[in-house]
């Protein structure tokens, strides 16, 4: 892992400045069991990390906020035998040291530094109700702290969600993070255009999703930021398919959702691409109209324009589109309002991206959507999916023809927002339909 210290310290500086007074709580994730004795591979609390930098388990962030503010970490105890089994560990004295904290103790003193630091503080903030655990485990602390001190000494009682504090620091890429991002990106553009060059009819949609894999740990990301979506043919109309188990076959689309997990942070690209090698008729009218919303997503994508701007260039041009194929019947601003479109796009155009694939920060600001910043990263990621009718259908929805059936398409690319506009993250990815046959053709 990469380690900032002077990082951390700045993002500590500025939670505390928001919020101002109190004591601040925050865990890491716990270890989840993957089934008897044996453990999925731990992955830290993303918050947690982005204040530490610390990536071990059984680990608190303490601070207590103010005009002297402090930060505390509580992590396991260096521990020898215990490293014999499960690898090396930082201990109190060492992660203090290393990841820049002002103070550091074992673990196994948390509860009770925690009673002595009540006592004089009003206000508890934690991520409230992310964890009923940590939620009644606090409750009880403080029930324990004002039981414990005279009258005129204050106690938690007030209980403060963390997490839009957090989430809005989050939002903002520094320099360091961007670089990653940008490096995450590339790395998952590489993957992408191996798994175009390796896909032949008859593999299994999961030998396709070893070679992403495969090279993204070639190139040090340890792991997808998500689990990855190598859908043909008609699962690629389900939105979220997992399964990555049904042979490839001749005529068939192949849709891949895949990005690399770098020292924490995500890259999260879609491209659509035939498993011959060349776009069929229809399946090249409605890739390039897909292809024709994202451009049109691109340009809304730069300072002081509202979230929702992209999104919205988006369904326009799908609308128009699906007018022009014949698919819907009627004038685009009257199938925009009927929202006729989401039979066939029933999803955002995007999200924030960072250390989570869907990443912290708010879509809206009192109510209304919030303009684009520079340093903001987000995904652009229209799409079309032509699924028969069902019998309980909505009435409104349309019959598809029969040529487009079974065809699901979407293009996903990671853009940060600049100063002057944007910067795509992934624009190394083939995306028009002659770079993808060159490509898949070499």
């Amino acid at each position: 892992m990469h380690i900032h210290v002077e990082r951390h310290q700045a993002r500590r500086a500025a939670l505390n400045q928001q919020l101002q007074s109190g004591l601040l709580i925050l865990p890491t994730a716990r270890v989840q069991n993957r089934n008897n004795d044996n453990d999925f591979p731990f992955r830290f609390d993303s918050s947690f990390y982005y204040m530490t930098g610390f990536h071990e388990p059984e680990a608190v962030l303490v601070m207590q906020l103010g005009s002297q503010p402090k930060s505390m970490l509580f992590c396991q105890p260096k521990n020898e035998l215990r490293e014999i089994w499960e690898g090396f560990l930082y201990g109190p004295e060492a992660a203090r040291e290393v990841f820049g904290l002002d103070e550091a103790y074992s673990i196994e003193q948390l509860d009770g530094k925690l009673l002595e630091l009540m006592a004089g503080n009003a206000q508890l903030h934690f991520p409230v109700g992310a964890d009923a655990a940590w939620d009644a485990r606090l409750f009880k602390l403080a029930r324990q702290a004002a039981g414990k001190v005279r009258e005129a000494v204050e106690t938690p009682n007030r209980f403060l969600d963390v997490r839009p504090a957090i989430d809005e620091l989050r939002l903002f890429k520094d320099e360091s993070e961007i670089a990653l991002m940008r490096e995450a990106g590339r790395i998952s553009s590489e993957a992408h255009i191996r798994a175009m060059r390796s896909t032949r009819a008859g593999q299994f949609e999961y030998q396709v999703e070893a070679e992403l894999l495969y090279h993204f740990m070639q190139q040090g990301a340890r792991s997808p930021a998500y689990g990855s979506i190598v859908a043909g043919g008609s699962n690629a109309t389900c939105l979220h398919y997992h399964e990555n188990n049904c042979r490839l076959q001749d005529g068939q689309l192949l849709l891949i959702d895949a990005g690399c997990e770098l020292h924490g942070y995500a890259a999260d690209i879609t491209r659509t691409f035939p498993v011959s090698g060349k776009f069929s008729g229809p399946q090249k009218d409605i890739y390039q109209l897909v292809l024709a919303a994202m451009v049109a997503s691109f340009e809304q994508v730069r300072p002081g324009v509202p979230r929702l701007a992209y999104h919205d260039a988006s369904v326009r041009t799908l609308t128009q589109g699906l007018v022009d194929l014949n698919i819907l019947q009627g004038t685009v601003d009257g199938l925009i309002e009927q929202e006729a479109y989401k039979q066939f796009y029933m999803h955002g155009t995007g999200h924030w991206l960072g250390l989570d694939v869907h990443d912290a920060g708010r879509y809206k600001i009192a109510g209304q959507t919030r303009p684009l910043e520079a340093g903001m990263v987000l995904t652009v990621e229209p799409g079309l999916y032509f699924r028969p009718l069902l019998a309980d259908s909505p009435a409104s929805y349309v019959e598809v023809p029969e040529h487009f059936l079974h065809i699901g398409v979407r293009i996903e690319d990671d853009l940060l927002v600049t100063a002057e506009g944007h910067e795509n993250f992934t624009a190394l990815t083939p995306k028009t339909v002659a770079e993808i046959e060159a490509t898949m053709a070499r």
